[in-house]
C-alpha cells in the first residue's frame, strides 16, 4: 500500500497492484498515481517480454512522460524519431508530441515510467487490462482520452519501425 509522511509518497514493491503477468506480454506496477503524490506525477513499472509492445502512439496534452530503461533495450517513438534506448537510458517527451514504446526486437524490456505532472491513471491500466480480458471494449477505452490525457493517433513511422524491427 501507498502511504504519505508529512513530506514523503511511499510504495513499496512488495504492496504495488500487479497488471498483466503470467503469460501476457507486458507487466505493469502501479507505483504511485497522482492522488498520492499531491498531483506532482503518476508512475509504474512496465515489464515487457521480448520484442513485445507496450503503448500505441498517442499523446498527452498536458504532460511530459519519462522513460528509463532499468533493464534490456526499448523502443520509443518520440514525434517522428524512433530511439532504441538501452539500460540506463532515459528519455523525456513533452507534452504534444507523439510517443509510444515497445521492448527492442529480440530483447525484453524494464521500464519506469513517469508522468509529470501527474495525472490519475490508474484507473486507465485497469481499464486496459479489462480490455484484454473481454470486459472492457474498444469504445469504452476510446471514451476516455480525455479523461486519462491519453489521446490515441497514427503514426506511420512507428508501424514501420515495429514491422522492420529496427529503431
Amino acid at each position: 500500500m501507498s502511504f504519505i509522511t508529512p513530506e514523503t509518497a511511499v510504495v513499496r514493491a512488495a504492496d504495488a497492484e500487479v497488471i498483466g503477468g503470467g503469460d501476457a506480454p507486458a507487466t505493469g506496477r502501479l507505483l504511485l498515481d497522482s492522488s498520492s503524490t499531491g498531483g506532482a506525477l503518476s508512475s509504474l513499472r512496465m515489464t515487457l517480454t521480448p520484442g513485445a509492445d507496450g503503448a500505441v502512439p498517442h499523446l498527452h496534452t498536458s504532460s511530459s512522460e519519462l522513460f528509463y530503461v532499468l533493464g534490456g533495450a526499448a523502443q520509443v517513438l518520440a514525434g517522428d524519431e524512433v530511439l532504441t534506448l538501452e539500460e540506463g537510458d532515459m528519455a523525456v517527451v513533452p507534452p504534444n508530441v507523439a510517443h509510444a514504446f515497445a521492448a527492442a526486437p529480440g530483447s525484453e524490456a524494464d521500464l519506469l515510467i513517469v508522468i509529470t505532472p501527474g495525472v490519475e491513471r490508474f484507473e486507465y491500466f485497469r481499464l486496459l487490462a479489462r480490455l484484454r480480458t473481454g470486459e472492457a471494449t474498444l469504445e469504452e477505452l476510446l471514451n476516455s482520452q480525455e479523461l486519462y490525457d491519453n489521446h490515441f493517433l497514427d503514426s506511420p513511422r512507428w508501424k514501420e519501425a515495429r514491422s522492420l524491427g529496427q529503431g
